[in-house]
């Protein structure tokens, strides 16, 4: 343990045990919950693939789905698009006025197909109801889509302004600029990590109200909307796991951003 502290504390620039001891602990707990959610991500693609080889009593398409739920309740102007892409998925854009199905959802006539068509449709829905949930996920999705990926291009542009400075007044670099631009990328983090509990209870809204439709509509049985209830569960549970590694990563990068201001100090007193 002495010697896996010590290699932490070399790498990292800390000069304190408690911080390469933290940020062993986090490390673990990201290994931890990262191989939890891949059994999660495995079980959900067999739970998706098996709907989606298992004909609706319906009959009809995941557009076809979206596209009479969408109607009935006067959305005419959302657009359903067909997308192949991993990034949208099966998703709803605020932005774009568009509904997104993937292939294989779109054009089968499946349980899956009209699990995601429902419950991306009772999105468009919530949205033109004002749902208040709902309008606090269209502002704030876009911050928790870029805000993990900011943190190291904003401790590059650190870098570069220290380096240049230094340069230019013919010294050693501080890192002052790194450490602030490093300050602000976790504070993004911070935003998004925030952000994902309000997502998750907009679409878990979604969920609820996309199995009254169904219901309501006489659109699944009550054995399909059980099988659709535990895919929704696959889904909630894929993104309460992705919740705490995001907050794990903020965590160790916190963590990292103190020993770094250490170890600056550290070699600045020497």
């Amino acid at each position: 343990m002495n010697v896996i502290i010590e290699f932490i504390k070399q790498q990292t620039g800390t000069t304190s045990d408690g911080i390469a001891i933290a940020m062993f602990v986090v490390a673990i707990l990201i290994a931890i919950f990262g191989l939890i959610g891949v059994g999660i991500s495995i079980a959900l693609f067999f739970k998706y693939h098996t709907l989606n080889k298992t004909k609706n009593s319906c009959g009809l398409t995941g557009q076809d789905v979206a596209r009479k739920i969408l109607d009935e309740n006067g959305l005419e102007n959302i657009k359903i698009k067909c997308t192949g892409s991993i990034l949208w998925g099966n998703s709803y854009s605020h932005y774009f006025k568009k509904l997104r199905l993937r292939r294989f959802t779109y054009k089968k006539d499946s349980v899956t197909s009209l699990a995601m068509a429902a419950q991306k449709s009772s999105l468009a829905i919530m949205d033109k109801e004002g749902d208040p949930v709902m309008k606090a996920r269209n502002v704030l999705i876009p911050l928790q889509f870029f805000g993990p990926f900011m943190f190291v291009p904003l401790v590059i542009v650190g870098i570069v302004i220290d380096v240049l400075l230094a340069v230019k007044n013919g010294g050693k670099p501080n890192f002052l600029f790194t450490f602030i631009m490093a300050g602000v990328g976790v504070a993004f983090y911070a935003v998004a990590f925030a952000l994902t509990g309000v997502i998750l209870k907009a679409e878990t809204k979604a969920q609820a109200k996309s199995i009254e439709i169904l219901r309501k509509d006489n659109l699944a049985t009550e054995q399909e909307i059980e099988w659709i209830k535990e895919l929704y569960k696959y889904y909630n549970l894929e993104y309460v796991n992705n919740m705490i590694l995001a907050f794990l990563e903020l965590l160790l990068r916190v963590l990292q951003l103190v020993a770094s201001i250490q170890g600056s100090s550290a070699r600045s007193s020497e």
